[in-house]
């Protein structure tokens, strides 16, 4: 989802069009102009049928976009961040930080998608029950009643990612109690849905309908990844349970003077200390921080004349964490910033850092030791 442009914010969320969301716009756009309104509508010409066709590809992803956004309402009123909404070639997915808390949570999340689509799957119904005998507002009302209604059923599919994979964990949550087992059971049930995908893709295509079987391969390609991601995102999290942040994080990182070059700061500290973060101060004070990235964000010709001080974060401006904090909580709130690491801070005094690169072999080390 790297390759995406920001077009608006709805709600303070960024939503976002990938690459690919032109492609599929374009055959979307093309396969309604060609074929779906001349067969329905031979009546009209065919500048009318691009001018509809475009029209309603745009009301289609619209759909598209409310239906995340039904989601993410629900996250936002249970306090769970959204990051982005994104447009792409599968449709649109809502990038919530972190994972309901309970099943109840998960469940109203979940099922407020398929229900926005299938109201607007009415509500474009209902319009064409009103101009379904003007063709050039009938012809875009009935065919974006029908696809809602197929967004929303396609959604309750009972498997991971898709909604009804969610609403399934939700309910196996809901009974057992146990909420890695019930990431078990909708992640398997989405993997088998996934591969029967493939398989009806791959039966598709030998019928001779290479194209609708291709996309059926690369859809079911699409969900058993996710499913998959999704699994080992829950083990993650079982994983970290009760392990704290003081547990992993770091006590030692090199200060630095604010006035330093960062080209003595590379020669001296980087390459022949093999140090990652640094503390810049003033002193006995402590002005910022500074790592490799904000290092690699200085063009290189003026790293004579650039000081650490004019690269580094400002200490206000950085997000902290507590040592008795739970090290995932740590983990989502870094990535809600978008940071590689985060100081940990009590009491207003500095004690440590967190580093991804921390964590990770942290991870590692207990898969090593098989805890």
């Amino acid at each position: 989802m790297e390759s995406s442009v920001t077009i608006v914010k709805i709600w303070g969320i960024p939503i976002d069009l990938h690459l690919s969301w032109f492609l599929v716009f374009a055959l979307i756009t093309w396969s309604l102009a060609a074929g779906y309104f001349p067969a329905e509508y031979p009546e009209l010409t065919p500048a009318v049928f691009w001018f509809l066709a475009t029209v309603t590809s745009v009301l289609f992803f619209g759909s598209v976009l409310l239906h995340e956004l039904g989601h993410s309402v629900l996250a936002l009123r249970n306090n769970i961040p959204v990051h982005s909404i994104t447009l792409f070639i599968f449709g649109g997915i809502a990038r919530i930080s972190r994972e309901p808390p309970n099943p109840g949570v998960e469940f109203r999340i979940a099922i407020a998608g398929p229900l926005t689509s299938l109201a607007l799957a009415a509500a474009f119904f209902g319009l064409w029950q009103l101009d379904q005998h003007v063709p050039y507002l009938a012809a875009p009302s009935l065919w974006l009643a029908r696809i809602n209604f197929l967004l929303a059923t396609f959604n309750m599919i009972p498997g991971f990612p898709l909604d009804g994979g969610r609403i399934l964990r939700s309910v196996v949550w809901k009974f057992t109690g146990n909420y890695l087992r019930s990431t078990q059971v909708a992640t398997f049930s989405g993997q088998l849905v996934a591969f029967g995908f493939i398989g009806l893709g791959i039966f598709t295509v030998l019928s001779g309908n290479f194209f609708n079987g291709l996309w059926l391969v690369f859809i079911g390609w699409f969900l058993q990844n996710a499913a998959a991601a999704s699994y080992a995102q829950a083990n993650l999290r079982q994983l970290l349970k009760g392990v704290k942040v003081s547990q992993v994080m770091s006590t030692e990182c090199t200060r630095v003077p604010g006035r330093l070059p960062i080209s003595r700061l590379v020669n001296d500290y980087v390459l022949n200390g093999g140090n990652r973060c640094f503390l810049v101060t003033e002193g006995d004070r402590l002005r910022g921080i500074l790592t490799l990235r904000d290092i690699g964000a200085a063009p290189r010709a003026d790293w004579d004349q650039v000081t650490t001080s004019e690269m580094m974060l400002p200490w206000e401006k950085l997000i902290r964490v507590n040592p008795e904090m739970e090290l995932m909580e740590a983990l989502q709130k870094m990535d809600d910033s978008n940071v590689a690491q985060v100081p940990v801070v009590t009491n207003g005094h500095l004690v440590g850092m967190l580093s991804r690169e921390q964590i990770l072999h942290y991870i590692r080390l207990r898969g090593e030791i098989g805890v």
